[in-house]
């Protein structure tokens, strides 16, 4: 066995927006990879490419970089800190030898830093840790400290991973440094530094790739990526042999359902250089390398020399818990928006997504539904407002959890959840918790800021996120993550208002609108397009109720001021985003989703049909309305 002293492969983990991507910024903008006038020394993000990771402040898809320190290539991974996306981390942590852990210095180690942690030390990686924000104003960087090595006395695999560097780290200066700086280093500009230390720490404690570079190819593929010209690239770590151009592959798999007899030949060998690809004529063990000219899609299956076809074992990802119907659009309004509204059209873009993302599993019935399966609600809104951005019109239906057997009992998903709010909010959160079942952990507050630690059952999570958010205006932090499968015990049944259901079809009038509110929350302005079973609105009570949006004032004989009639005072009124319509579904709901409109609407649009739905004994003339076989 040898060693390849030349390259480093190192992952960033951590919590949802706790610094990993702007550190990577930092060492990018360092490295002398951009021009100092080019458009990337003036942007943040840039690994964010995306423009729902920049709008959401969050990495969905894991990527890397490449830069060179001292004579030595390191290839940066910048992994999600969402558990929504840990398919994401789990992956990628395979191509690393170490990894980066960065905490805030004031939340300290997070729920979803437990996770991604647990993951990289049961992989073997090598913990860097950087504790970053030493600048904020609540920092507690002593107390941050203890409960990172109490974290790691819970998860470390060896007494070895309980040795491990910790740097200091103001981010968005691009400032890290091995010892907490002297002086006053909470105002900004005052301290001088750079990403030197860290480069240095990543050279000692990174061990080499080890592996024979003579012998027969072998490289599992972690990902995958499309160029309109290359075609597909299946990207992933070199582990044994060299790879040179032409040569002949062979891909197999411990998985007897994934074809193991798929052939072809090397076209282009590519490289990260900063964070463009760079093509080469071979590469080695060690090398994070994007192979063209093999046309697979098969993730976490290994490419192997035609000698030697033997797979590597296949990374474990995490299940999904969470399943949803996403359908073709059957509104009156379907195609007035979109480009892209057959059945066979979102079949096939859902199909390229379930080649892409290994965390989801999407299926596909004969109707034309398809069947997705997520870790969570944000994976879940993260894919419609792609396909809705992308040009496409769907509805998707009520979200539910899966259930499975074990020894003949239902189990279901367990989940533990973290909320951080101003210590005045805490009666709202532990109210709210309550009514959903959830049993409190632990409590603590500091510094006029109260952390609770629940576990919950994920049917029971539903929704939530959304409502604390406007229950506290959004001065919160909430975070959960898949704890285990428990047994499936029945709870108390959650309370849910009814909703305001259009009668007719046309455009809205302020007229009537103004004598709906008084019944509750409006979704609809006037002048807007509605038509018959389209929620329009929530009622104060628990029963939906029929209204008429479109009924305009009746004009008497007698002289009417025109502003008069027209004239409204609407209040109150909710525009709807993703996360809250999803929220409101129910199984007698659908959402509309097109590139212009969210429209929440009744699965069965007409009123006597909802009625036959809620009967045993419909006859065959009501099955053959409403499209029952």
């Amino acid at each position: 066995m040898q060693t390849t002293n030349e390259i480093r492969n190192v992952a960033i983990i951590a919590h949802v927006d706790h610094g990993k991507t702007t550190i990577v910024d930092a060492i990018l903008k360092q490295s002398d990879i951009f021009r100092s006038n080019s458009e990337e020394m003036n942007i943040e993000q840039i690994l964010d490419s995306g423009d729902l990771e920049r709008e959401k402040g969050i990495t969905i898809s894991a990527k890397n970089i490449a830069v060179e320190y001292k004579g030595v290539k390191i290839n940066i991974i910048d992994t999600p800190g969402h558990a929504d996306f840990g398919g994401e981390v789990e992956r990628t942590i395979n191509m690393a030898e170490a990894c980066i852990l960065i905490v805030d210095a004031q939340e300290g180690p997070m729920i979803q830093t437990k996770v991604v942690l647990k993951k990289a030390l049961e992989t073997g990686l090598k913990p860097i840790v950087v504790i970053n924000k030493i600048d904020k104003k609540n920092a507690d960087i002593e107390k941050t400290t203890d409960r990172i090595h109490d974290l790691f006395l819970n998860l470390a695999t060896s007494e070895e991973q309980l040795e491990f560097p910790i740097l200091y780290a103001i981010a968005r200066e691009g400032k890290i440094f091995t010892e907490l700086p002297e002086g006053d280093y909470l105002t900004p500009g005052v301290t001088t530094g750079s990403v030197i230390p860290l480069l240095d720490t990543i050279l000692e404690v990174t061990p080499p790739t080890t592996g024979d570079p003579s012998g027969p190819f072998q490289m599992q593929i972690t990902s995958l990526e499309f160029d309109s010209h290359n075609g597909r690239y299946l990207i992933g770590k070199i582990t044994r042999g060299t790879l040179k151009q032409n040569d002949p592959l062979v891909i197999v798999s411990n998985d007897e359902s994934k074809d193991k007899k798929e052939q072809g030949r090397v076209k282009q060998i590519l490289v990260r250089d900063g964070l463009a690809f760079k093509e080469v004529e071979s590469a080695s063990i060690g090398e994070i390398v994007a192979i063209v000219g093999i046309d697979s899609t098969a993730i976490g299956s290994t490419l192997c020399a035609l000698s030697h076809p033997e797979p590597l074992p296949e990374f474990a990802i995490s299940p999904p818990s969470i399943e949803v119907r996403i359908e073709p659009n059957t509104s009156p309004f379907v195609g007035q928006d979109g480009e892209f509204v057959t059945a066979r059209l979102l079949q096939k873009r859902l199909d390229k997504e379930n080649e892409l993302n290994v965390s989801l599993d999407i299926q596909t019935d004969d109707g034309g539904s398809n069947k997705v399966m997520v870790r969570g609600e944000l994976q879940l809104s993260i894919l419609v407002e792609t396909l809705r951005r992308e040009g496409y019109e769907f509805q998707v239906r009520n979200p539910s959890i899966i259930f499975k057997k074990v020894d003949g009992v239902t189990m279901e998903p367990l989940e533990e959840l973290t909320i951080e709010v101003p210590e005045e909010l805490s009666g709202t959160i532990i109210q709210e918790l309550t009514a959903r079942d959830a049993n409190l952990i632990d409590m603590q507050t500091v510094n006029g800021q109260t952390f609770f630690d629940y576990t919950i059952l994920t049917r029971n999570l539903l929704g939530l996120r959304n409502q604390l958010a406007t229950l506290t205006k959004g001065h919160m932090v909430f975070n959960s993550s898949f704890l285990e499968y428990v047994p499936h015990k029945e709870t108390r049944k959650m309370y849910r208002k009814g909703m305001l259901v259009s009668t007719h079809q046309g455009t809205t009038r302020g007229y009537a609108l103004n004598t709906i509110q008084e019944r509750g929350t409006l979704f609809v302005d006037a002048g807007e397009e509605v038509y018959e079973g389209m929620i329009i609105g929530v009622n104060k009570y628990e029963q939906d109720m029929d209204v008429n949006p479109t009924k305009e004032r009746k004009k008497s004989g007698v002289r009417v001021n025109q502003a008069e009639v027209t004239q409204t005072s609407l209040k109150g009124l909710m525009k709807l985003t993703l996360d809250a319509a999803i929220e409101f579904l129910s199984d007698e709901e659908m959402l509309e989703v097109t590139p212009h409109h969210l429209r929440l609407r009744k699965v069965y649009l007409k009123q006597h049909e909802r009625d036959w739905a809620k009967r045993d004994n419909l006859t065959d003339y009501a099955k053959q309305q409403m499209g029952i076989n």
